[in-house]
Order: C-alpha cells, then sequence, then structure tokens
C-alpha cells in the first residue's frame, strides 16, 4: 500500500489529508482502528525512540507520547513494589516488555492520558494487560501475539488503533517538509547515540557507573525525539521529567525538574497512604494526587472537595515536608539538547537529584557552568552533539 487517507490532518478544517510514499509502499499496517494525523505524527517519533533505546541499551523500550514529544520512555527494568503501587500494575507478573511500558506511563501520567505507546519489541499478553486498563488512544509495535492484538481490539469500543510497523525499513537519507507552501530539505538526524558520546568529561568528578552512563544515553537518545528546547531527567532506566518546547533553557530544565520531583513525591508515605475511596477511577486518582502536591491542596481542604475523593480528610504535605522528602531523591541523570548558557540550569537540576549531566558544550560560560558543577562534585560530560528536533 503506497498511501493512506486520513479523517483530517491536525484539525477537522485541515482536509484533505493522507500519509502517503513517493516511492515503494508504506512500512506499516494499521491493524486495528483509524489512527489519525497526530497518531501517526507520535506513532512513528515514538517508534524511532524505541528503536534507539533499544539499540543503545539492549533492553525492551518503551515511550509514551502525547503531541509529537514524550510524555515519559523507559527501559524494561524490573520495578520495585513502590514503583508497582503508584504505577497500578497489581501483583501480577511482568514482562520486560511491560515492565518498560508502565515506566514509560508512569513517569507523568497526568500526561500521558490519552497517549499513543510505541514499543521498541513484541507486544506480549502482559503488557497489553497493562494497556487495557489505561486510557491511550494507540500503539505501534513491531509484532503482536494474537491473544495481545485481541485484549488491545477491544479498547476504545473496537476502535483502539494498533499499527504494526517493519522493523527493517530504513528512511531515505533526506527529509522533507513544508512550511506555508514552502519545502524544506535536510538530511535525517542519523547521528547514533553511545557511550563514546561520554566520553568528554569536563568537571573534576570524572567517574561514571554503567548505570549512569545508561540514564545519561536514555536521557540523550529521549531528547533527539524531543521538540526543542528539551531538557530531561532519568532514574534507573526511566525519564522522571521532560521538559519540552521551551523557549528558555532553564524554563526547560525548570519544568523537567517538576515533573521529576512530582514522580518522586508520588512515591512519598504520605502519597502512599491517601485514603481513596472506593471505585476513584485512575485518571481521577492521578489528578487528586497531583493537587494534594501541590501548593492549591490547601484550598481544597477548606472547601470540602476532599470529599469527593478521600474517606477521611488528609493531612496537609507541607512545603517542609515535600521538600524534605524531594532532597532524598538522588543518583539523577539529566541531558540537555543544547549546551546550558548559565550555571543557573545546573542550580535547579541540583535541587531534584542531578548527579550526572549531558550536553553539548560550546557556551561562552562553559567554565561558570563547569565551576557550578564542581561546586556540587557533578560529573559533567560534553557530547559536542546538538540534538534540536523541529
Amino acid at each position: 500500500m503506497k498511501e493512506l487517507q486520513l479523517k483530517y490532518g491536525c484539525n477537522p478544517n485541515q482536509q484533505p489529508a493522507r500519509i502517503f510514499m513517493e516511492a515503494g509502499n508504506l512500512p506499516l499496517a494499521v491493524l486495528n482502528g483509524k489512527p489519525g494525523y497526530i497518531n501517526f505524527l507520535d506513532a512513528l517519533n515514538g517508534w524511532q525512540l524505541v528503536k534507539e533505546l533499544k539499540s543503545a541499551t539492549g533492553l525492551p523500550s518503551a515511550a509514551s507520547f502525547k503531541h509529537v514529544s514524550p510524555a515519559g520512555a523507559a527501559v524494561g527494568l524490573p520495578l520495585t513494589d513502590v514503583l508497582r503501587q503508584i504505577y497500578f500494575t497489581g501483583n501480577g507478573e511482568l514482562s520486560p516488555m511491560a515492565c518498560a511500558y508502565a515506566r514509560a506511563r508512569g513517569a507523568d501520567r497526568m500526561s500521558s492520558f490519552g497517549d499513543f505507546i510505541s514499543l521498541s519489541d513484541r507486544c506480549d499478553v502482559s503488557t497489553a494487560e497493562l494497556i487495557a486498563k489505561e486510557v491511550s488512544d494507540g500503539i505501534i509495535a513491531p509484532s503482536y501475539d494474537s491473544e495481545a492484538l485481541e485484549i488491545l481490539k477491544k479498547k476504545k469500543k473496537g476502535m483502539y488503533a494498533v499499527i504494526q510497523i517493519d522493523p527493517d525499513y530504513v528512511p531515505a537519507p533526506l527529509e522533507h517538509k513544508q512550511v506555508f507552501g514552502i519545502t524544506f530539505e535536510q538530511g535525517r538526524n542519523t547521528i547514533v547515540l553511545d557511550e563514546s558520546c561520554l566520553g568528554n568529561i569536563v568537571t573534576r568528578n570524572k567517574t561514571l557507573s554503567a548505570g549512569e552512563k545508561r540514564d545519561l544515553l536514555v536521557s540523550l537518545i529521549v531528547l533527539k525525539y524531543t521538540q526543542s528546547n528539551s531538557v530531561c531527567y532519568v532514574k534507573d532506566g526511566q525519564a522522571i521529567g521532560v521538559g519540552a518546547g521551551q523557549q528558555s533553557r532553564v524554563h526547560c530544565t525548570r519544568l523537567a525538574g517538576t515533573k521529576a520531583d512530582n514522580w518522586w513525591l508520588r512515591q512519598s508515605p504520605k502519597v502512599l497512604k491517601l485514603p481513596f475511596i472506593d471505585g476513584l477511577k485512575r485518571a481521577d486518582r492521578d489528578n487528586a494526587i497531583d493537587v494534594y502536591i501541590s501548593d492549591e491542596y490547601k484550598d481544597v481542604l477548606s472547601d470540602g472537595t476532599w470529599q469527593s475523593l478521600f474517606r477521611e480528610k488528609p493531612e496537609v504535605f507541607t512545603k517542609e515536608e515535600k521538600q524534605s522528602w524531594i532532597a532524598e531523591n538522588t543518583d539523577v541523570a539529566v541531558g540537555s539538547d543544547a549546551f546550558f548558557p548559565f550555571g543557573d540550569n545546573i542550580e535547579r537540576a541540583g535541587k531534584s537529584g542531578a548527579h550526572v549531566i549531558a550536553q553539548p558544550g560550546g557556551s561562552i560560560r562553559d567554565d561558570d557552568v563547569i565551576r557550578t558543577c564542581d561546586k556540587y562534585d557533578m560529573v559533567m560530560a560534553f557530547t559536542g552533539i546538538r540534538l534540536f528536533h523541529h
């Protein structure tokens, strides 16, 4: 099949719409549902991301995409009991692919609501059963177990989008896009991100463990497919905070750091013991937790809204308690798609547990940024690779 007609483009008024190949057939097949224009943008960006994560780490990988940037991405490492609880996975056995998906979906559950999922490997039953419980628009993977496919086909009243991608497909070296009727052409970003790009360590502390190298690579590969400017925080093979599409580098760092803090706050004893009412939907629980860990919760307690969420009135999670808990999050890796122009980015990243950093370097203030890292005994590698994505 050379082309696929779509209902509309980015918006309902943008018609006609299609995806097509100028030469050869499309390297994908729609197994269920009717994916739209934005679905395909998310699917194809997400597929590239997880394919590269798998290549770089050797581990099954998953991504959760929304509006052409990842809300989360991860490799298939086992889940702790606490992560199982906050990701709502239950107590059943999870395959490595299911672990990767749970981590990708769980990083920023509010942003992942209604996401498009990308898997590096065959979608098995364990993974499909987790997906079945979440609000999602669709999935792309190289293959599906027959039982897993039947589970997915039941979502969204039978209209869940399921795409199968040819894992051996290699695009042409030149890519094109149009803006205002003008065609842009560039070479595809085929740069390979591996441990060799972490060799130029510019700080006094030059020790990178195998796990830290893996996490830095995860951050860089995520950034390669995130709308710029972008910064990514990673811990234990999982993106825990992605700041995308900001005009200022420090705003990217703050946004991603706040998401990383929220991910960590979800694991605090106060949140884990919240007395939710029976039958509360997952999305409502996620929203309630987000409000509970925010500064707005005092208002919710005072106006009685809590009664629709909890069996009893929860204690306020004070600012001091939250700061104390966030300070316990350590060993976080941070990547940036372009250089940090000021040391304030390092200061902010450090507040969210950053210990190792990868960035291109090349700012006229590199010395200041390095000094800030040395102040906190951080390790920073200059990759020399800019990863803008638009």
